[in-house]
């Protein structure tokens, strides 16, 4: 069997369904052996926006996404979505392309030293050698990607290689059990939180599984312990339960940090100092139970005083069969942070004022999308908002970045999105900056025949970065920008375009556009005039009081 076709039986056999792909020469002979399997192949138009749709795949899943590029150029555009996936605990597998390795005629023409490049930025990557060893580098670096703490790996295939013919067999992927959590760990946290007075349950990113979300609805549902989330962890819980106090997304200061303030005991599911941070420990301050698959990183802002690790979902059912409620739990503070902090948030929903509040907006679109459609946010000052103004019902309804948080995944995210969950509402929120950065995979939206909302957010500049410049009191520079007409750009590629000139019409162009079907880009001028503010003085404030 040549070396490229067993490449993709192993990919197969590891239940691959996409593969994301700009190809190079070299990589010639896996795309024809591709061209006889059952795996579909999505072209996009940058190999950054194919790692962005892998990793999501991954994200979305629990399965590895996979990427492939050429060799030289090709992978060095792969490095962003690497870290994307590396930092945010994405499941990634990227494939790239490199000369012939036994006997090339072509010098140094676009050789680089790939796996030493992708080195800190992986689980694992490695240069293939020999067709005959395929099947176990596939198998260990879907092994490596989907193992807790997920991320990204990387195999280089040479073309000499590709070509070569191989007698091994395809490994099947193995089954295996995580370990769980001994005994004393769990017992230590069971007497910490029934001692406590005020106990208060913070949920992150890496709780965002399947059974470990199913595990802490029940969990918060026996104990009805007040729960706050990071920004990856929303959705885990359903943040219209009474329980839910809100979303840290503001490192401090906010009205969340006060009911952290007030604990004396924080129950901290699945988060890890890779996203930023959700609160900052200090000495004399809340007891902390760290609750993850893998021990803390200890940090200067986090350094847990009890550690359970294992099975998350396992040690919550533990926790959760060895705790009853206790008559001295105190909720009242986090219940009363909860009303003020809800009140606040529905300040200037009803603004409609133009261009439009981030408030407004954020409420709009809440308002028309179904309880289990995705929103896909690109970075931008905008993430702040939906993180804060924005309530989640189900896990991996709102897709943000606040690992890597890098600009331009926002479109590429939402197109996985859809891949995957076809029959539910996706809507890309970009901002104007972030958009611009993929845009050009609209025509690869388009082609693909996806039913698509992309709201561009249009503030002339780079509105995250003004935001931290008024607060540091510098002067207004450096940060605008002009933008093409972006009802005139969406419809060059066969999309269809539209600009809002009010506020009231946001809401029922979305609804439209979803009834047409298609790729639909709406142009959204925002106004961010309030940012510093609100959230640099008006929130500090308000929160000091509570």
């Amino acid at each position: 069997m040549k070396a490229s076709d067993l490449f993709v039986r192993a990919l197969e056999a590891e239940g691959v369904e996409y593969v994301f792909a700009i190809p190079g020469e070299e990589n010639l002979d896996l795309l024809e052996s591709l061209r006889g399997s059952k795996i579909k192949l999505v072209i996009t138009r940058h190999e950054q926006a194919a790692g962005f749709m892998a990793a999501t795949y991954g994200r979305l899943t629990g399965n590895s996404g996979v990427c492939m590029s050429t060799l030289g150029p090709g992978a060095t555009n792969l490095v962003t979505a690497a870290a994307y996936a590396q930092l945010g605990g994405m499941p990634m597998v990227m494939v790239t392309g490199q000369k012939p390795i036994k006997s090339s005629k072509q010098g140094q023409f676009q050789i680089i030293d790939i796996v030493d490049m992708m080195q800190p930025l992986t689980k694992f990557t490695k240069t293939i050698v020999s067709g005959d060893n395929i099947p176990a580098h596939i198998r260990e670096a879907f092994r490596q990607a989907e193992e807790e703490r997920p991320g990204a790996t990387h195999l280089e295939l040479p073309e000499d290689i590709a070509h070569e013919h191989s007698t091994m067999p395809v490994l099947e992927p193995s089954y295996t059990r995580r370990p769980i959590a001994e005994e004393k760990a769990i017992r230590q946290a069971v007497e910490a939180i029934s001692g406590a007075r005020k106990p208060l349950l913070l949920v992150g990113a890496g709780a965002n599984r399947k059974l470990t979300a199913k595990m802490l609805r029940e969990f918060v549902a026996k104990l009805g312990i007040p729960t706050v989330t990071t920004q990856m962890g929303k959705g885990v819980i359903d943040e219209s339960g009474p329980h839910f106090i809100g979303n840290t997304a503001l490192s401090d200061g906010d009205f969340v940090h006060r009911a952290i303030d007030q604990a004396d005991l924080i129950i901290n599911v699945g988060h890890d100092v890779v996203e930023k941070p959700p609160f900052f420990m200090r000495p004399g301050g809340p007891e902390v139970v760290h609750v993850n698959f893998n021990s803390a990183q200890v940090d200067p802002v986090y350094f847990p005083q009890i550690e359970v690790v294992g099975d998350i979902a396992n040690s919550l059912w533990q926790l959760k069969e060895q705790l009853e409620p206790q008559e001295h739990w105190s909720f009242a503070d986090a219940h009363r942070i909860r009303d003020a902090l809800q009140k606040h948030i529905h300040e200037g929903c009803g603004d409609d004022s133009f261009p439009m509040r981030p408030q407004r907006l954020v409420k709009d679109v809440r308002d028309v999308m179904p309880e289990d459609g995705i929103i896909a946010l690109d970075n931008g000052m905008y993430k702040i908002w939906f993180a804060r103004n924005y309530p989640a019902y189900a896990p991996n309804t709102v897709l943000l970045d606040n690992a890597l948080a890098t600009m331009g995944a926002g479109l590429p995210s939402a197109m996985a999105a859809k891949l995957v969950y076809p029959e539910r509402r996706v809507v890309a929120v970009c901002g104007d900056g972030g958009f611009m950065m993929n845009s050009q995979e609209l025509e690869t939206a388009v082609r693909l025949k996806q039913d698509l909302i992309i709201l561009v957010l249009r503030d002339d500049g780079y509105g995250m970065i003004k935001w931290k410049q008024s607060h540091m009191d510098f002067h207004d520079f450096g940060l605008d920008f002009g933008n093409p007409d972006f009802v005139a750009y969406a419809e060059s590629y066969g999309a269809r375009g539209h600009r809002v000139s009010a506020a009231a019409e946001l809401q029922p162009l979305i609804k439209k556009c979803c009834e047409e079907g298609g790729v639909h880009l709406i142009d959204v001028p925002v106004d961010y005039s309030d940012n510093d503010r609100i959230l640099n003085r008006e929130i500090r404030e308000l929160s000091r009081k509570l």
